[in-house]
């Protein structure tokens, strides 16, 4: 928001400030009435308090708005009562004309005060409580006016009068008191000329000038003031810009720097006041969680010249490199993010800008060195570097055992439990070493995924005791990641062994993503002391919109308004932006877990939740994953067209750079797509496009390169190439067993089975299948099992039509999970594979029951022509049409046989549609 200058240090009235006084005159009048004039009802009433709750609390941030600002934000209120409010204020304003008005206001303004020193109240009497929000603030505001002497009361009218005109000047309303106000302001700067004030004001600004100099190299807020305000300033006005530029950043644009901040002109005749260190502090705060949620969405090169030119204006403020380590990082340009974060951690030696609390007493005064040590790791991580940074964080857990910071330890073995779960490493041995404490007692024969286990418990544990909130639910949701994933093995094996289930627990999933989402609701913040709820209120301010505040002061229903109500107050947030955060990715990891099982309802639910609750806070790039589910369940159930419009909403709102959710969604449906339409080619390029996506570094990008690997598999599949489709399947196998990707495993698996399927060995694709369906049942992967048990009823159906009755029972146990969760394609390969064994079954006779066979052909026929899957489609009107033929049907069996043509033909001629598809790549 565009702000008018604030003075430093104490709490000092401006004319913003009186305007927020003006309007609670309005809102608590000392009158006789329980709803006072001009409110029609009590909700009417309040919400103009709720409103004014908001402007009292943000008034303690780093901006003010201008008064044109301020009339925008009542104009949201509703169009009942906000051009009385508006013309009441600037009347009220403009009627400011002279001290003696001004202190005839604060008299006024004392009135409204209740309390002890008050007169005898009525009961419907309206009374500010003196200890509520809007009752301290009042006195707040008395307070600094009675302190002010005679020329800051004429500095303050100068500045209303400026605050009017200059509003007056830029707002769009044809007030008939504007020639009056400006009149009146210029008469106000009379007082400014004043002998009196002139000869005060000149002993002032000596002892000013006189106290800047003995403390220039101290106070940081005496550097150079013009231009750290317009980096300031800018760097909050130029979201407009930004959001024209980049629509797709829905959430905090207005936090996105320019370079255009020598636009921006500060009316000397305002006053230059300066900006305090905690002000500052605060800001650039605000900018690095602007950084970290939008990556490289966010401005490089703009943002980082403010930066610079920052830094020479105040070289003692450190955390400017550190927003320039965080710049470069998430540009991924890894030499300069070094170099700034070598440079914070020399000048600053970790003591400034790091969030998880103060180190222990133990800690030697030479610095940080272990939270140096933490920033390099996962800057390691960040980058692709796995060894060198398990190297770097192993030591990080030395040093933080040696100085005994409790806290980055705690973190430490965070990062290093997530580094393990999100790289593949097929073993520890000389990696970790003995300075880690908390992996040195476990025995040498335990696996990776039992080593990350008893890491992710123990820094559980650790988090708990040290009361770190935010660390416990990041924890809880990486053990839910965890129990999703892996099967829990005892870690000893001695003694009598009884019978064990080697299954995962979905009840452990659910339990540890609520007790994250309880413990972040609980949430208490044990380190920051930037965040207040004035910044909260700041926010609230800026993301009031009219669809919800329209009709608060209009006359409509009574439970139109209470819904109403109810939406206005649950829009303040009392938690921190990052715990907000935190808690969309658990709603985003809870859909995942529904994907897994095979639920693609709850699935769709939780992301829409997410997108609903959480878009607005979440990070780019979990606002990114969740459109790519989204848009991955309109591709499976609705089919491509609706899924491609969908993706190009997405593309408009997130930069489809490499590697982005957005991007890899769309490759996959673009290799989809080409796999049905039996455009081999093309598809093939979308597979070279995946692994060339894909890090050369081993044990980086696994997902990636499973997805590049499968696709390809996949791809000479269809092309009929069933030895190499089985090499590359066979080395994606072993890549999975090496590095225990288990879930990846049953697909594979399947793959095989399928490739043994079309290559006319079933007898050899079936112990896959069984293979895959072991995993599937292992790790509750519900819907997998139901195309595995498909696949294992086409692969019986193969040995031979006295197998039909079986692949038959096979196929209806999975039905209920297919019809019900499976998507187009998986339904329409069911209904096939139940005709085709109806029809091999001797014993079934079509003429006397024909629905038994037709009313599948005809849904999956639907499914596939929606799908443009040729070469499936082919099969549906062949069976289609020799089911008419049984029957007599001349003339649908035409119609069959012709839309049979018509997709052979499209499969023999894939060319025809490949310049559409290369255009949309």
């Amino acid at each position: 928001m565009a702000g008018i200058l604030k003075p430093p240090g104490a709490f000092t009235v401006t004319p913003h400030k009186v305007s927020i006084c003006i309007l609670i005159q309005v809102y608590a009048p000392p009158t006789q009435i329980s709803v006072p004039f001009p409110f029609s009802s009590v909700s009417h009433h309040n919400r103009l308090g709720l409103f004014l709750f908001a402007l009292s609390k943000s008034c303690d941030g780093i901006f003010e708005p201008k008064l044109d600002e301020l009339i925008g934000q009542l104009k949201e209120l509703g169009d009942f009562l906000n051009d009385w409010l508006i013309d009441h204020l600037t009347r009220r304003l403009s009627s400011l004309a002279s001290p003696d008005d001004l202190f005839n206001f604060f008299n006024d303004l004392r009135g409204i005060l209740g309390g002890s020193e008050s007169h005898v109240m009525d009961d419907d009497q309206i009374m500010l409580d003196p200890s509520s929000n809007l009752g301290l603030f009042v006195r707040r505001c008395l307070l600094s006016f009675n302190l002010l002497p005679f020329e800051g009361v004429c500095h303050l009218l100068t500045n209303i009068g400026a605050y009017c005109k200059e509003s007056f000047s830029s707002c769009p309303y044809e007030l008939s008191h504007i020639e009056d106000c400006a009149n009146e302001a210029e008469s106000s700067m009379e007082y400014e000329n004043m002998e009196l004030e002139s000869l005060v004001f000149d002993k002032v600004s000596k002892e000013f000038e006189a106290q800047k100099k003995a403390n220039d190299s101290f106070a940081f807020h005496n550097h150079a003031p013009k231009a750290i305000i317009g980096f300031i300033e800018e760097s909050d006005i130029s979201s407009g810009s930004k959001v024209k530029e980049f629509d797709r950043l829905r959430e905090g644009s207005s936090c996105i720097p320019s370079s255009s901040y020598s636009q921006r002109i500060i009316d000397p005749q305002v006053g230059s006041f300066l900006r305090t260190n905690w002000q500052i502090q605060g800001n650039l705060l605000d900018q690095a969680d602007a950084i970290e949620r939008h990556g490289s969405s966010f401005s490089l090169n703009a943002f980082e010249s403010i930066l610079k030119q920052l830094q020479k204006l105040a070289p003692e403020l450190h955390r400017v490199h550190f927003l320039r380590y965080l710049n470069s990082l998430h540009h991924d340009d890894y030499p300069v993010a070094l170099e700034n974060l070598h440079r914070y951690f020399d000048y600053s030696a970790g003591t400034e800008g790091i969030d998880f609390g103060p180190p222990s007493s133990g800690c030697n005064s030479f610095g940080r060195y272990e939270v140096a040590l933490l920033c390099l790791g996962m800057m390691h991580f960040h980058f692709g570097h796995p060894k060198q940074a398990l190297e770097v964080l192993t030591e990080a857990v030395r040093v933080s055992q040696q100085h005994s910071d409790d806290a980055c330890l705690a973190y430490t073995l965070a990062a290093i439990c997530n580094l393990l779960s999100e790289v593949g490493i097929s073993r520890m041995t000389g990696i970790i070493g003995s300075a880690c404490s908390s992996v040195v007692n476990m025995r040498t024969s335990l696996s990776i995924q039992q080593q990350l286990f008893v890491l992710l418990r123990r820094s559980l544990k650790r988090a708990e005791g040290l009361k770190l909130k935010r660390l416990v639910a990041s924890n809880h949701v990486a053990m839910a990641k965890f129990e999703l994933t892996h099967v829990q093995r005892p870690l000893s094996y001695f003694g009598p062994k009884g019978p064990m289930k080697l299954r995962t627990c979905p009840i452990n999933v659910c339990k540890e993503l609520r007790l994250s989402s309880r413990l972040i609701h609980e949430f208490c913040d044990e380190s920051s002391i930037m965040n207040t709820d004035g910044l909260l209120c700041t926010m609230w301010l800026k993301n009031l919109k009219k669809p919800i505040g329209s009709v608060i002061f209009s006359q409509e229903n009574e439970s139109r308004r209470n819904l109403d109500t109810f939406q206005f107050c649950s829009q303040p947030n009392s938690l921190p932006g990052s715990v907000v955060q935190l808690l969309g990715t658990s709603a985003l990891v809870r859909a995942t877990a529904w994907e897994i099982y095979g639920s693609a309802s709850l699935a769709r639910i939780s992301t829409l939740a997410f997108a609903a609750c959480f878009a607005d806070s979440s990070s780019s790039a979990d606002a990114a994953l969740a459109y790519a589910k989204l848009i991955q369940h309109l591709a499976v159930f609705k089919g491509h067209k609706e899924a491609f419009a969908a993706l190009k909403i997405a593309e408009e709102k997130f930069l489809c750079v490499s590697k982005s959710r957005v991007h890899l969604v769309k490759l996959q449906l673009l290799h989809e797509r080409a796999l049905h339409r039996g455009d081999l080619k093309f598809a093939q390029r979308i597979c070279n496009e995946f692994g060339a996506l894909a890090s050369s570094v081993s044990g980086v990008d696994m997902e990636l390169k499973t997805e590049a690997s499968l696709r390809h598999a996949r791809t000479l599949l269809a092309a009929n190439q069933f030895n190499q489709a089985a090499a590359v399947t066979n080395s994606l196998f072993g890549m999975c067993y090496k590095y225990n990707m288990q879930v990846e495993n049953a697909t594979v698996l399947l793959l095989l089975a399928e490739i043994h399927k079309r290559s006319g060995n079933a007898a050899l694709g079936i112990p896959y299948a069984l293979a895959s369906l072991s995993f599937c049942q292992s790790f509750n992967l519900d819907l997998l099992k139901a195309s595995a048990t498909l696949t294992l009823a086409d692969l019986w159906l193969s040995l031979g039509s006295n197998h039909s009755k079986r692949a038959l029972a096979l196929l209806h146990s999975a039905f209920p999970m297919i019809l019900g969760h499976g998507g187009l394609e998986l339904s329409a390969r069911a209904y096939i594979t139940e005709t085709k064994c109806y029809l091999a079954d001797p014993s079934f006779s079509v003429s006397e029951d024909p629905e038994v066979v037709l009313e599948p052909l005809k849904r999956a026929s639907e499914a596939l022509e929606l799908l443009e899957y040729h070469e499936l489609a082919v099969e549906a009107f062949y069976f289609l049409a020799i089911v008419y033929d049984k029957l007599g049907y001349l003339e649908e069996r035409e119609k069959a046989a012709a839309l049979f043509k018509v997709h052979i033909m499209a499969l023999e001629n894939p060319e025809e549609k490949e310049d559409s598809l290369s255009t949309m790549l």
